[in-house]
């Protein structure tokens, strides 16, 4: 187990305000993040790299569970939520705007980590107009830009390194 160490975070909420935040947005968190992000709320991290598909990624910050925190979990989840695949509930941001999520697709209890590159990210609507696509083909495309971290939330931890 690598040690990480949080920094600046924002002040602790509780677990069960994290559960609640949950349930508002429609997913269950796992429980090793909801204990970690519970006192470490907006935090970062270090180490912060980890690898996504042989490249270094940084890790940014956890969002926060804070109302009026300019990366509040629910705002960041409503504003990529037009662009984000279905199941992709964000919970971190690297530096260059992208997002770091829990994938529940096939996965309802035990969501597993991935990262999500916004580059060449087209709004589902817009690519359902531009290309002709079906609702789902669109869930499809918008799936091309999502990349397998971990398969829980304390492995992703394990992974960062220096």
């Amino acid at each position: 187990m690598s040690k990480v160490e949080w920094q600046f975070a924002d002040e602790a909420v509780s677990e069960d305000f994290v559960k609640k935040i949950g349930n508002d947005i429609g997913v269950k968190f796992p429980k090793d993040y909801i204990k970690c992000v519970a006192i470490n709320n907006g935090a970062n991290v270090e180490p912060e790299l980890f690898n996504v598909n042989n490249r270094e990624r940084v890790f940014g910050t956890l969002l926060s569970f804070d109302e009026n925190g300019d990366e509040y979990i629910v705002d960041v989840y409503n504003d990529y939520s037009d662009t984000l695949p279905k199941e992709l509930i964000p919970f971190a941001f690297d530096p260059a705007g992208n997002l770091i999520c829990f994938d529940y697709k096939n996965h309802e209890e035990d969501p597993i980590v991935v990262f999500w590159e916004h580059e060449d990210a087209w709004e589902k609507e817009a690519l359902m107009e531009s290309e002709g696509i079906t609702a789902e083909e669109a869930e499809e495309v918008a799936r091309e830009n999502v990349f397998y971290v971990a398969s829980t939330f304390t492995e992703f931890l394990n992974k960062l390194h220096d």
